[in-house]
């Protein structure tokens, strides 16, 4: 290993002890404002520690940097208005080992176990087996040698399931098992999304459960009053678009707007479905054209969320193939 990436990494890690420490003391004194200011420049510091190095190692540092100051702003917003009950141990704890952005479930650290942990931990093992067969039956696909274009999009769309049912359906599953049985109320993240029948109901309280936390916490409740809702709904699509936009785009350098322009597609059609229901149009209440709707707006315009270059130099070398 490089000596320039073990100093890199040792960065990375150090950071975001800081992050971690430096954030109890704003999480006691409701600094909301510093939380902002320490997650902008722990950023930027992340980026240039790995501005050259490869594009997947800097998409893992960006994410984990942003997860760990985001945690900061969400907790204190969490804790504003009420006495802060969490202890500093619950919070390290919380900060390193979880990635919902609800610090309340680490109050109860310690206690008994919670019921249906085991099952958790056996549907995220299941999870990530049928992941990397996934990502084996892509390399088998690959090895065939089909037309370019057309191996291109099955493979990129087979690797894509793959990796998040490891990730997101695998290794966040079992965590929430590991956890309940030290007695914190965690949960999957990941709730059966195929079953969304709005895409106000996948984003909200279906997929990615530590991402609506977050824009719902730190940025949605704060701005509601401000803006009204439909001006506070934006903006939190607007911010999960420039995170996305950190993610996907600043590692490979390419791509930037195109994930904004995702998020902001689907916040509009969220507050859509509100207007819906406000005109009383009810065709998203047929079940069938519910799951059309749902599977087509998120689907079709995914190639702006995962664009060329971030499938080219993250997704695939990721997975062990390159095109």
């Amino acid at each position: 290993m490089r000596t320039e990436l073990v100093l890199h990494l040792i960065y990375f890690a150090l950071l975001n002890l800081a992050v971690v420490l430096i954030g109890y003391i704003f999480l006691k004194r409701k600094m909301v404002l510093a939380g902002w200011i320490m997650l902008v420049a722990s950023i930027l510091l992340i980026y240039l520690f790995f501005l050259q190095e490869h594009p997947i190692l800097k998409m893992l540092a960006i994410i984990a940097t942003t997860f760990t100051g985001m945690k900061v702003i969400a907790v204190t917003e969490g804790y504003k208005n009420k006495p802060l009950t969490l202890s500093f141990k619950q919070w390290i704890i919380y900060a390193v080992g979880w990635v919902g952005m609800r610090a309340q479930p680490f109050e109860t650290l310690g206690q008994k176990p919670l019921p249906n942990a085991w099952p958790m931990v056996r549907f995220g093992i299941s999870r990530i087996i049928a992941g990397l067969l996934l990502i084996l039956f892509a390399h088998v696909v690959v090895s065939i040698h089909l037309n370019h274009n057309l191996t291109y999009i099955l493979v990129s769309a087979m690797l894509l399931l793959g990796l998040s049912l490891i990730l997101h359906f695998g290794f966040l599953s079992i965590s929430a098992g590991m956890w309940r049985f030290s007695g914190v109320n965690t949960y999957y993240l990941f709730r059966q999304p195929a079953k969304a029948l709005s895409l106000t109901e996948l984003w909200s309280k279906r997929w990615n459960i530590a991402f609506s936390e977050m824009t719902s916490v730190a940025i949605f409740r704060p701005l509601k009053n401000k803006i009204g809702s439909a001006g506070a709904l934006m903006v939190a699509f607007i911010f999960s678009g420039l995170l996305h936009e950190l993610a996907l785009s600043v590692p490979v350098n390419s791509g930037y707007g195109l994930p904004l322009l995702y998020f902001v597609i689907q916040g509009a059609l969220v507050l859509l479905e509100k207007i819906f229901i406000i005109k009383k149009i009810t065709f998203l209440e047929n079940k069938l054209i519910a799951r059309f709707w749902v599977f087509f707006w998120l689907i079709v315009p995914m190639p702006l969320l995962f664009h060329e270059q971030f499938i080219k130099q993250v997704i695939w070398p990721l997975s062990g193939l390159h095109i």
